[in-house]
This record gives structure tokens, C-alpha cells and sequence, in this order.
């Protein structure tokens, strides 16, 4: 049965007449758009011990605490502000009028389109709330991208996602895919991005974290899902950001498992090649999504449980990994750019080129703009695409791009990538750990 989705001032009215719901709302950034919507629904009073907003970063040290890293749109001032905010609450709220109520901590640290529209527009949002009267706190955070290209427009959207948030903590809290899946309410696609969802506490004991954000994916709110090796998830701009990146594609129900013999050569030579520090290096191993949600745009629980087990076993070979919906290398690497990083390897089979230079595959009328659309965007963003052989099982030869077939519209421009060392094969490679095609 399809949820009943509230507009956001029903949403608003209704955590205000709550008679046991009430908190704290501190926003940094984008104006106090959260707290103005429980203003605006009325009733307020009801809800909202306080609002408050340090935009003087000296202001904000002296209430929360300076950061080392210098930067004020971060999950660690986010944590600072809902501890502090929640301690006070505890605090000073101890009164028997208090005693029946659940109190919560609404943060958000963002920086919105500024004047100049130069910025990357993005801020993480989260709150602490108590789920029974007098119980431990519970706590749900996530990263939001806005993308709408007006300042104005930008607040809103976040002062829904707020409302949104809000309510789903209260209401929707037990089932968290109904939870994720709110969060975007009363939102135009397009508008937001939701790249990583955190959530701690009594409430979501037994919660899988690969889940919670795979499932954003699955709902189109992100693009692409990181893991630690350890299995949590990390927010893709603080782990990229001028980074070295080395990436092995892998499929949805790939029967074999990676070929780490000949990754391991590719990670290597990559390093070789561009002199790349190790303490600037990240790996990862990539788990495609896209082709399942071609067939099927709604994920099954058994499609997600598998990807969440796909990305435990990769994760406990000590690698990290992005579980993605990137059909096409390009892809991959346009979602890279946004990083900067310094240089981007990514491996692949050889086969894979074989079918992109192979103007058989394609409508001949249309081939050559698709085949120069896809090496732009590309090659375009520093990326060398480092390709692993394949043993062609019609003649038992070993293909590389030496030997690999290439239509003949498409060789000047392959000829040209593989001599300028953009495509480069893997070297040195033992025989036996070349697999058939």
C-alpha cells in the first residue's frame, strides 16, 4: 500500500501539536529555514525551546568548539553542534513539566549558492532525538548536494529537508527505507542529492549501514555508495579530494571474483608510471548497480541484501568500495572530476574496448559522435584506463591492444590513445592468471 505523503506545513502542525515532541533547532548557513517552516504551521511554542544561529565563525568557536580541519560545513561541526545542543537540553530541561517529553536536537552546517554562483552547494544535516520518553538518544545525520541553481531555492529545499527529517525521526523511524525514502518529500527531482546517510543509537541497533545508503542508489537520491573495510560508509568528497584513485570495475552477479592478481599489477604500474605516493593513493573496487536497475528501476530487497553482501566480502579482502550506477567509464569519471583528484586509473578488461571500437555494436549513422562524446568525456577528466588481457577462447591467443579488434573508423582515433598512453596494457603479467572470454 503506497504511503501517504504529508505537505510539509501538515508535516510542521503535526510535530507541533505533538504535546511530546520538543527541542532545540541551530542552523549554520542558508538562514534558519527549518525552524521558520514550525513558525510559519503555528503552534510552535509547542515544539521549540530555542532557536539559533552563529554564522561569526569566532561566535560559532566559542559555542561549539574551533575546528582543526578550518572547515565549518563538516560532519565533525555537525556532531559538535548536536552534542552541545542536546546537552543543554538535558541540562536545563528538568523541571516535571518536562518529564513527558522527547527531546530532540536539530542541526545543519550549509553552505548554500553564494553571490558570486562559484561554490560547490552542499551541508549536512542531522538530529538527536529521544524515541520514548526518558530514553537514550538516537541519531540520524546525512550529507545533502543542493542543486538548484538559485540561492533562493536552495534555502528552501533545505528548510523542507529539515521538516522531513524532523518527522521521519519521529514517525518514521522503524522502518528506515520509509525513512530514507522521505527525506525527500514535497522535493523536485533534481533538486537535492543525499550521498550518505549515518545513523547511532538504541533504536537502529542491528541497522546494516551498506543498506541504508545502497538504498539510496536504489531511489536515485545518489549516485554512488563508498565503504571502508571495515564496511562504513564514508561521505565521497572528504575521501576523494585530490586524491590518486586506482578503481577495478566490477558487474552486478559477476560469477568470478575480481582478478586481483592482475589489479594488484595495474595498481603498480600506476603508481610506477606517475610517481604516486602511497599516502595519497586510494583504491577501490567498483560494484556496478546500473545494469540490474536498467531492467528493473525499483531494487528488490533480495537485489539490495545482495549488493550488501557483495560489497562485505569485497570489503573484507581489505579494499574500499563504491558500489555505483555508472553504465560507461565516462560516467565513472565525470562523478570523479567533482573531486579533483590528482589522477584517476581505472582497470578494466580489454574486452570491454573491444566492444566500444567495434562499430558493429552501434547504429552506423550515429557511431562516430558517440565514440568521440564518450573518449571526451573521458579522457578529458585525467584518466588512464589501464587494460587487463583476456585469452580469446576461438583461437586460444591472448588479446591486448596490440591484437585487439578495432573497426576501421574507429583506429586512427584508438591508435592515437593507446601511442599517447591513454589506454595502457597491464605489463608483466603471469600467463596463468589471464581468464577467457
Amino acid at each position: 500500500m503506497a504511503r501517504e505523503i504529508f505537505e510539509t506545513k501538515r508535516k510542521a502542525l503535526r510535530i507541533n501539536l505533538n504535546e511530546e515532541i520538543y527541542g532545540t533547532f541551530a542552523e549554520i548557513g542558508a538562514g534558519q529555514e527549518v525552524a521558520r517552516n514550525f513558525f510559519n504551521a503555528g503552534a510552535a511554542s509547542g515544539t521549540i525551546a530555542k532557536t539559533m544561529s552563529a554564522y561569526d565563525m569566532t561566535f560559532s568557536d566559542a559555542i561549539y568548539g574551533a575546528e582543526d580541519s578550518g572547515r565549518y560545513v563538516s560532519r565533525s561541526r555537525l556532531r559538535k553542534m548536536l552534542e552541545h545542543e542536546y546537552h543543554l537540553l538535558t541540562e536545563r530541561l528538568t523541571a516535571e513539566k518536562y518529564s513527558h517529553r522527547r527531546l530532540f536536537a536539530f542541526a545543519n552546517t550549509v553552505a548554500a549558492l553564494n553571490f558570486n554562483k562559484t561554490n560547490d552547494p552542499h551541508g549536512w544535516v542531522g538530529i538527536r532525538f529521544q524515541h520514548e520518553v526518558g530514553g537514550a538518544p538516537n541519531d540520524i545525520i546525512f550529507h545533502v548536494r543542493l542543486l538548484d541553481s538559485d540561492n533562493l531555492l536552495q534555502q528552501k529545499v533545505l528548510g523542507i529537508l529539515g521538516v522531513n527529517l524532523v518527522f521521519a525521526a519521529y514517525f518514521y523511524a522503524r522502518d528506515v527505507q520509509t525513512m530514507i525514502e522521505s527525506l525527500v518529500d514535497n522535493l523536485s527531482p533534481g533538486s537535492v542529492e543525499i550521498d550518505l546517510v549515518k545513523v547511532n543509537g538504541p533504536l537502529f541497533e542491528g541497522v546494516n549501514e551498506r543498506l541504508l545508503n545502497l538504498y539510496l542508489i536504489a531511489k536515485g537520491f545518489s549516485k554512488a555508495a563508498i565503504f571502508n573495510p571495515e564496511g562504513s560508509a564514508y561521505q565521497s568528497k572528504d575521501f576523494l579530494y585530490k586524491k590518486d584513485i586506482m578503481i577495478l570495475r566490477t558487474k552486478y552477479r559477476q560469477k568470478s571474483n575480481p582478478n586481483f592478481d592482475l589489479f594488484n599489477l595495474a595498481v603498480d604500474q600506476f603508481k610506477r608510471n606517475l610517481r604516486i605516493k602511497d599516502s595519497n593513493l586510494v583504491v577501490m573496487i567498483e560494484v556496478l548497480m546500473s545494469n540490474v536497475l536498467d531492467k528493473d528501476p525499483v531494487l528488490s530487497h533480495e537485489d539490495l541484501v545482495y549488493f550488501a553482501e557483495r560489497a562485505e566480502y569485497l570489503c573484507g579482502t581489505g579494499n574500499h568500495v563504491l558500489v555505483s550506477n555508472f553504465t560507461r567509464n565516462h560516467y565513472l569519471a565525470e562523478y570523479l572530476a567533482q573531486f579533483k583528484p590528482r589522477n584517476v586509473g581505472i582497470s578494466t578488461n580489454i574486452s570491454n574496448l573491444r566492444n566500444i571500437f567495434n562499430s558493429d555494436q552501434y547504429n552506423k549513422d550515429i557511431y562516430t559522435n558517440e565514440l568521440l562524446a564518450y573518449i571526451s568525456g573521458l579522457f578529458s577528466k585525467n584518466v588512464k584506463l589501464y587494460a587487463y588481457p583476456y585469452l580469446n577462447k576461438t583461437d586460444n591467443q591472448i588479446v591486448t591492444t596490440r591484437n585487439m579488434p578495432v573497426s576501421e573508423e574507429a583506429r586512427p582515433l584508438f591508435d592515437f590513445l593507446v601511442k599517447n598512453h591513454y589506454i595502457i596494457d597491464i605489463e608483466n603479467y603471469d600467463e596463468r592468471h589471464v581468464k577467457t572470454v
